[in-house]
C-alpha cells in the first residue's frame, strides 16, 4: 500500500521522528498509525540503549511553579551538547518533566536510587498480606515482585506514566527525545517543594 505524505506528517507530528523513519514505520505497519507509533517507540528505545553509555554532562534545569506558588519543581535533564540543550524541543522536555514531577510527586528518579531497606520493607509488607493463606513461599514471592512493579510506578519518575498521556511512560518520553536529538538524554535529579509540607 502507498503511504501518503499526510500520513507521514501525522506520524511526525505525533512522534517527532524523521521523515524516512516515519515512512518506514508506516510501511511496516501497513499504514496503521498506532502500530507505526509503537514501531517507532521500540526503535527509539533500542537506539537510546545504544547511546546510554555516552556521557551526558550538558543540559538544562527545567522548572515549574504550580497552584499560585504552592508547589515548585526543579529538574536536571542532561544531554551531550550545549547545541541540543538550547533547542526548543529539549527545553520543552525539561519543562514537561518538571510539570510531571509537580503533578505525580515521584520520590526517586529511577529504581536504582531506592535504598535497599525501602524495597525490603515493601516486600515484607506484601508477604505479610498473604501470611496464613497456605500459599507456597515461591508463589508469595512472585506476587510480591508483581506488587513491587506497581510500587516502582508510584515512586520512580522513570517508571511513571506521563500525566499528559498515560499510555507513554517517562522512560519512553526521554527515549523519544534521545531518538530525536541523536544524543544520550538522562534525568539526573529533581527536587519538589510543596508550601507548608515541613510545618507541623
Amino acid at each position: 500500500m502507498a503511504i501518503t505524505a499526510e500520513q507521514v506528517k501525522q506520524l511526525r507530528d505525533k512522534t517527532g521522528a524523521g521523515i524516512m523513519d516515519c515512512k518506514a514505520a508506516l510501511t511496516e505497519a501497513g499504514g496503521d498509525l498506532e502500530k507505526a507509533i509503537d514501531i517507532l517507540r521500540k526503535k527509539g528505545l533500542a537506539s537510546a540503549a545504544k547511546r546510554a553509555g555516552r556521557t551526558a554532562k550538558d543540559g538544562v534545569i527545567g522548572h515549574y511553579i504550580h497552584m499560585g506558588g504552592k508547589v515548585g519543581v526543579l529538574v536536571e535533564v542532561n544531554c551531550e551538547t550545549d547545541f541540543v540543550a538550547r533547542t526548543d524541543d529539549f527545553q520543552l522536555l525539561a519543562k514537561e518533566l518538571a510539570i510531571h514531577v509537580a503533578a505525580a510527586s515521584p520520590l526517586y528518579v529511577k529504581r536504582d536510587d531506592i535504598p535497599a531497606e525501602v524495597i525490603d520493607k515493601e516486600k515484607e509488607i506484601y508477604r505479610a498480606q498473604f501470611a496464613g493463606q497456605n500459599k507456597p513461599a515461591s508463589v508469595i514471592d512472585k506476587i510480591a515482585e508483581g506488587k513491587l512493579e506497581s510500587f516502582y510506578a508510584q515512586v520512580c519518575l522513570m517508571d511513571q506514566p506521563s500525566v499528559r498521556d498515560p499510555n507513554v511512560s517517562i522512560t519512553q518520553m526521554v527515549a523519544a527525545a534521545a531518538a530525536k536529538t541523536g544524543e544520550n538524554v538522562t534525568v539526573s535529579r529533581f527536587v519538589r517543594f510543596k508550601l507548608g509540607e515541613l510545618v507541623e
